[in-house]
Formats: structure tokens, sequence, C-alpha cells
């Protein structure tokens, strides 16, 4: 199983992006870390070690990196303005700087991404599909944290482009919501400790709404949000869907 790391300054967002690749061949998977962690978090957890018999059978390609939007809105220090700017910042740098390397690493200028996260990655994953399903095909969410209310509270402006709960409503019938409705979603919570079902369930409601294909799939009160529950989660729907 190969391993590369690569990383460069973008100018976009202002801050070095370090993206991380397991594997040498297969479907490409754009895992977000948890919260604030790094391109290495997967690695550490051990998830990459879950997900080796698909990495070494050659069905997925393994990209991850640095959570730096999540990371900035979790800093008390820093303004809800600023976190809003880096998190936009942070979208389009994935998508004009990230993809873009993803395709050319693995030879093929079309190719379509699956998004994948737990937690507030889940959120960063279910965000990128929503914002961009010309380029990301399915969302493998993961135990999501998608109500960030407790952190923005009140805050306008630039923050409703980067929630899906926000900007989702207000999308009107055209060309991205078609593309949307041709995309996939499959929303995965346990039902353990530190779990939010209702998150989920909020999430395909509004989903459902727009005619964009979802699922839930509910875990019983043995799985917890934790990485013992995503690393049985993540290879069984990827092993799926890849």
């Amino acid at each position: 199983m190969g391993r590369a790391s690569e990383r460069w300054q973008s100018q976009r967002l202002q801050r070095e992006i370090h993206l991380v690749r397991w594997g040498e061949v297969g479907a490409p998977v754009l895992l977000y870390p948890t919260a604030g962690g790094d391109a290495e978090e997967c690695e550490r957890f051990l998830m990459v070690e879950a997900l080796a018999p698909l990495l070494e059978a050659g069905h997925i390609k393994l990209y991850s990196l640095d959570a730096i939007g999540t990371r900035t809105l979790l800093e008390e220090e820093t303004s809800r303005e600023h976190a809003a700017w880096v998190q936009n910042r942070f979208d389009d740098a994935v998508y004009r700087e990230v993809v873009p390397a993803i395709r050319a690493d693995c030879r093929a200028e079309g190719i379509e991404i699956i998004a994948a996260g737990a937690s507030l990655g889940a959120w960063n994953a279910l965000a990128a599909l929503c914002r961009h399903p010309d380029v990301f095909r399915t969302a493998l969410c993961l135990s999501g944290t998608y109500d960030l209310s407790r952190w923005i509270a009140g805050e306008p402006g630039e923050w409703r482009f980067c929630q899906p709960l926000s900007f989702l409503p207000g999308l009107s019938e055209g060309e991205h919501l078609q593309v949307l409705r041709r995309r996939f979603v499959l929303l995965a919570h346990g039902q353990g400790r530190w779990e939010s079902p209702r998150e989920s369930w909020q999430v395909a409601d509004l989903l459902g709404s727009k005619g964009i294909p979802n699922r839930v799939d509910e875990w019983g009160a043995e799985w917890d949000h934790d990485w013992p529950t995503w690393r049985r989660m993540l290879p069984l729907y990827l092993g799926q869907l890849a």
C-alpha cells in the first residue's frame, strides 16, 4: 500500500495545504478530519489500517488534508466573521486546488470523488457535495454534527454559504439542483454516547424535500460517537459504494 504526501502554499487560503494519499489505484475518497484534525489524523486513529483491505485490493485511493476551516471555527479567540472567511476559502481551495491535485494523481481529468468524514468531518463532506456536485458523487457522513448554531448563533453573512442547513432551503430549481439530484448522501449514526441522531434526520428531511437521494442508517446504542464506530462504518460503506 503506497503512501505519498504533498504540501503547497495556497494563495486562496493564504495558508499551507497538506494532502496525504494512501493506496495506488481505485476510486478516490477525500476523507475530511474530525473537528480541527490534520491530514494524518486518520492514520493515527487506525482508520487507514481499517481500510487496508480496500486499499490493497485497489478498490479505493484515500486522501486526507488538514481541517483548516473547522480548526479556525473552534478557536475562541478568532472572530466568527474571520472563521467564516476561512471556511469559505478552504472550500474554494479544495475545489480549485485539492480536487485537481487528486485528479492529476489519479491520471483521470474528470474522475468523480467520494467525500467522507465523521463528526465535523461529516459536515465538511456534506457541504462539499452540496456545493460542488460537479466533482463529488457521494457523501459518506458518519455521526455528523450539522447544526453549528452552538458556535455561530446569530451570525449572518458568509456563514449561510458554509452550511447546507442554511443554503439548501433557498436553492432554487436549476442546473445545480438537477446535478445534486443525481448524487447520493449516506447519513450513518450510532445511538450511544455523544451521538445526536436528530441532526442526521434533520439533514435527511431537508435533502428529501429537495429531491436529493439520501439514506439514514441507524446503528445501535453500543455505537458511540468515536473512532471504533467510524472504523466499522467507513470500510463497510466504501466496500459497498466505491
